[in-house]
């Protein structure tokens, strides 16, 4: 049998998901959480294999929870199960080690196969949330650039030499170069051109 921890602040939904998850033959719910901390305090207790964590919840939230379960009992399978699908509510999640990620539209047997997947070391994404995954990872937030690099290449858009920018910081010609190798890494370029050419076009140079 699979143990099953249900964490949701609404007693409705959790009722549900008892009635779902117990008719199948080889799960069990072995306790019910209304918050996180509960969530904490209980997965102690009732050693389940699977926690299904909502992920909004009054005080300690979803991820709040789930850092701690996973900090005291690094081997638990925590999968969270929302109405939300942001990227930042994902990347929280996933962070936070979560081993999947469910929306609450999920039918009884997708529901069930993921908690089963979950048991056995596997992750487990909604189709959408997968697909948000990867695009993420093929199209990463651009870093920012720091205050004394977007001086640095401000004075590399007016014209200024390496040792030109040196006197006017008050800094030395070696540390210009390094701030303009991290300006070019942030930017994805390789020469000072495209470096001020791509800050422009996106504003960063004010």
């Amino acid at each position: 049998m699979i143990r099953v921890l249900l964490v949701d602040d609404h007693p409705v939904v959790r009722e549900g998901l008892r009635g779902m998850l117990e008719a199948e033959p080889d799960l069990t719910v072995v306790g019910e959480a209304g918050s996180g901390d509960e969530a904490v305090a209980l997965d102690r207790i009732a050693e389940p294999d699977v926690v299904l964590m909502d992920l909004r919840m009054p005080g300690l939230d979803g991820v709040g929870a789930t850092k701690r379960i996973l900090r005291d009992r690094p081997t638990r399978r925590v999968v969270v199960l929302t109405t939300y699908e942001t990227d930042a509510d994902i990347l929280r999640a996933v962070e936070a080690g979560a081993s999947g990620y469910l929306l609450k539209d999920a039918s009884r047997m997708e529901l069930a196969n993921a908690i089963r997947a979950a048991a056995r070391g596997e992750t487990v994404l909604a189709p959408s949330v997968a697909g948000k995954l990867v695009n993420r990872v093929r199209n990463p937030e651009p870093q920012p650039l720091s205050a004394r690099e977007v001086e640095v290449l401000r004075l590399v858009a007016k014209g200024g030499t390496n040792a030109d920018i040196g006197r006017a910081l008050h800094i030395s010609e070696a540390t210009v170069k390094t701030h303009l190798l991290r300006v070019f890494g942030k930017l994805g370029v390789s020469d000072r051109t495209a470096a001020v050419t791509t800050a422009m076009s996106r504003n960063l140079l004010g």
